[in-house]
C-alpha cells in the first residue's frame, strides 16, 4: 500500500502568510513573486479576519488559495495579551470565490474598513466572542458548515491547554511546524503534542508553514519567510484538487527534508526521502523505532517493522542540519484492511 507515492506530484505550499491587507509587510503580488520565485507552487495569504480572493493572481504553475485567520481571545475586545492564552484559527476556503466571514464581530476586523466589512457575506453568530471550549467549537462549526477547512495554529504560542485543544471539534489539521516561532523563538514544534492528540482519538492531519510577515528584510536573519512549508500531493495543480488533498491529508510538513515515498506490506513500513542522518517511526509506544546514518554517510531509506500493538504510524526524518519532514498519522484501519 502507498501512503505517499513518488508517481504522484508534490506542490511546495505556504499555507500561513499575512500581507499589507493586513499585518504583513508586502503586498499579494510582492508576495506570490517571492514564493514563484524559491521553487513555491500554492501560497494561501491568511490575513487576520480578511478574506479575500486572489486567485486573479494564479498562473499555470501557481495557484492562490483564498483563506484567512481568525482569533479568539480572553477579553471581549478582542485586544491582543502577551501573557494571556487565545487561539488562532487558519481557515481554508473550500471555493475560491468564498470571502465570507465567520461570527463576524467588528472589534476583530480592524484590518478591514467599515465599508469592506458590511460588503462582506456573513455566517454565525455576531454575538460577542468568547474564549471558552463551547463558544470555539461553534466557530469551528459555523467555518465548517460555510465551505472552509479550520486549521489549529502554533498551539505553543497561543499558550493553549492541552485539556482545552482535547475539546476542539471540526479541526482538520494542525501545524507541526509553525516556522516563525519556531525559527525564530524555537518554539513550535509539536511533535508530541500531537501524539498525545493521537492517544485521545484526535485523527488530525498536520502540515507546516511560515506566518510570515516580513517585518525584516528577505536577507535578514530575523526574516520569516521560507522557514517551513508543506508538500501537497495531487494529481494536479488545481483549486479543486488541491483543496481536496488538503482535506484528505495527502500531505506533509517540513523545514527541508523530502520524503519521496512511504508504503506498507507485510507488516513492513518503507520509507524513502532526501539525504537524512536519522528516520524516526512513531507509534505510540515510549520507544519510537528510529535509524541514524553512521559518521558522515546519509540515509535515503529506512526500513520499519509495525509494532503489533501499534494503533498508528506517523514519520519523521531529520537532516544533519536538524531540519524535519513530519508525516501526519496513518492508523491501523488505514493499514491493515
Amino acid at each position: 500500500m502507498l501512503l505517499i507515492s513518488s508517481a504522484v506530484p508534490q506542490y511546495k505550499a505556504n499555507l500561513h502568510c499575512h500581507s499589507t491587507r493586513s499585518d504583513g509587510r508586502l503586498s499579494p503580488i510582492e508576495l506570490k513573486t517571492m514564493y514563484k520565485e524559491r521553487g513555491y507552487a500554492v501560497l494561501a495569504i491568511t490575513d487576520h479576519e480578511s478574506p479575500e480572493n486572489h486567485s486573479s493572481l494564479n498562473e499555470e504553475n501557481f495557484l492562490m488559495l483564498t483563506g484567512y485567520e481568525a482569533y479568539i481571545r480572553t477579553n471581549p475586545d478582542c485586544r491582543y495579551d502577551v501573557f494571556a492564552p487565545e487561539i488562532h484559527l487558519n481557515l481554508f476556503a473550500r471555493q475560491a470565490d468564498n470571502e465570507t466571514l465567520i461570527c463576524y464581530n467588528p472589534a476583530c476586523c480592524k484590518y478591514l474598513s467599515p465599508e469592506e466589512q458590511q460588503a462582506l457575506a456573513k455566517a454565525g453568530t455576531q454575538e460577542t466572542r468568547s474564549y471558552t471550549a463551547d463558544y470555539i467549537n461553534t466557530f469551528i462549526r459555523t467555518a465548517n458548515e460555510n465551505g472552509y477547512l479550520v486549521a489549529y495554529n502554533h498551539p505553543v504560542w497561543s499558550m493553549e491547554d492541552e485539556s482545552r485543544i482535547l475539546h476542539y471539534e471540526g479541526i482538520f489539521s494542525m501545524e507541526m511546524v509553525n516556522g516563525n516561532s519556531y525559527s525564530l523563538n524555537r518554539l513550535e514544534y509539536n511533535g508530541a503534542l500531537y501524539d498525545k492528540l493521537i492517544r485521545n482519538r484526535k485523527r488530525w492531519f498536520v502540515h507546516a508553514a511560515d506566518d510570515n510577515h516580513n517585518q525584516f528584510p528577505i536577507d535578514h536573519p530575523q526574516n520569516d519567510s521560507f522557514r517551513a512549508f508543506t508538500m501537497i500531493l495531487a494529481d494536479r495543480l488545481d483549486y479543486d484538487h488541491i483543496i481536496s488533498a488538503m482535506e484528505h491529508g495527502e500531505m506533509y510538513a517540513s523545514t527541508g527534508p523530502l520524503i519521496r515515498e512511504l508504503s506498507y506490506e507485510n507488516d513492513i513500513i518503507h520509507v524513502e526521502c532526501s539525504p537524512a542522518a536519522s528516520v524516526y517511526c512513531y507509534f505510540g509506544s515510549k520507544h519510537p523505532s528510529s535509524v541514524h546514518a553512521m559518521n558522515e554517510e546519509q540515509l535515503t531509506c529506512a526500513d520499519f517493522s509495525l509494532h503489533p500493538n501499534a494503533a498508528y504510524i506517523r514519520i519523521t526524518v531529520v537532516d544533519r542540519n536538524g531540519n524535519t519532514a513530519d508525516t501526519r498519522a496513518y492508523y491501523r484501519d488505514e493499514l491493515i484492511k
